[in-house]
């Protein structure tokens, strides 16, 4: 039979009272007279009721962490990262996969706040699409976006600095290609801030000369397929750039793969960059030059602005913007002698 209070009571020599305000930590008791609660509750394999006690003290000390694409390296390793943070705040996660369907993502972000979650960490789908939902949540539990944003919510922002990423990226390629080298942009469409951000750094860097690029940006998705598929295009249409700066891994993982089996040499052909620096990256042939984001203190950064905001800490919303690094490996290694 399932143990209770009463037994665990029983058991300590105590009160039911004082066993509830041991476990529920409601209260200041001995702590040796703790201590032989708790011996006891293990002893018996007590377990606490967690739903009724969340609805006792109102808080469930559950946080929701909602990405766009777990499967993603990308996204996967945040998630791990960001769970590893909030269960040093003693939180339990719940972590949902919006699959790139803003639908979908109001439809988990809206369940999560149902389940009686005490705040969440959000990465947007959509820019803009995202914010109405984020907003009606928002006024229930507090959001913190993690990585992207959306319009129109006024919360928290924890984020690398895009443009300084791709400033990383093309200063390498200066380095080792010469100044100004021809190259292409290969990215997914700006939906997101974080698209939106790495386009609108590549076009400010051909508007000032930094690198020679008269061609629209190829912009699809950040897939391995998509990279395959505008490698398949660059091909085709000839002649090939000097370097394809490439919105993410992936993309830059699916050209790389397509050039090769044509028998393009990467780098010496075609340089070739990515961004995030997922785990394979370093594993690929050749292995890949990339930004990497501090995944770490990103979720570190935005698992404590949540933990603030779910005591009540006041004040306006902030905006942390971290730096990130450039990653140089042989997918770029061409310098002159």
């Amino acid at each position: 039979m399932k143990p209770r209070l009463q037994d665990v009571a029983e058991r300590s020599g105590v009160s039911v009272a004082t066993v509830s305000r041991v476990l529920n930590d409601t209260q200041h008791v001995d702590v040796a007279l703790a201590r032989r609660v708790r011996v006891a509750a293990e002893q018996l394999g007590y377990r606490a009721n967690l739903l009724a006690r969340g609805l006792r003290r109102q808080r469930s000390d559950i946080v929701g962490l909602v990405v766009p694409q777990a499967g993603n390296p990308f996204f996967a390793a945040l998630m791990q990262a960001a769970s590893r943070h909030l269960q040093t705040h003693d939180r339990t996660v719940l972590v949902a996969d919006a699959e790139d369907d803003t639908a979908l993502e109001a439809r988990v972000m809206t369940r999560l706040a149902d389940y009686g979650i005490d705040g969440m960490l959000l990465a947007p789908v959509s820019e803009r699409d995202s914010g109405a939902a984020a907003s009606v949540v928002g006024e229930r539990v507090p959001v913190v976006f993690l990585d992207r944003a959306a319009h129109g919510v006024d919360a928290d922002v924890v984020r690398i600095d895009q443009r300084a990423g791709i400033d990383l990226v093309l200063d390498h390629l200066a380095d080792e290609l010469g100044p100004a080298p021809q190259t292409r942009f290969v990215s997914a469409s700006p939906l997101d801030s974080v698209a939106r951000a790495r386009d609108e750094a590549y076009r400010r860097a051909t508007r000032d000369g930094r690198v020679r690029d008269e061609q629209p940006a190829m912009l699809g998705a950040f897939t391995v397929d998509w990279g395959r598929e505008a490698a398949a295009q660059l091909l085709a249409h000839g002649p090939l750039p000097h370097a394809v700066v490439c919105g993410n891994d992936l993309i830059a993982l699916g050209v790389v793969a397509t050039l090769t089996d044509r028998g393009v040499s990467v780098p010496h052909d075609v340089a070739v960059t990515g961004f995030d620096d997922v785990g394979f990256a370093q594993l690929s042939s050749p292995t890949l030059t990339t930004v990497r984001q501090p995944l770490d203190e990103l979720a570190e950064r935005a698992s404590a602005l949540l933990e603030a905001r779910i005591v009540g800490e006041p004040g306006p919303t902030r905006e942390e913007v971290l730096p990130p690094t450039l990653i140089a490996r042989d997918s770029t290694r061409r310098r002159r002698r």
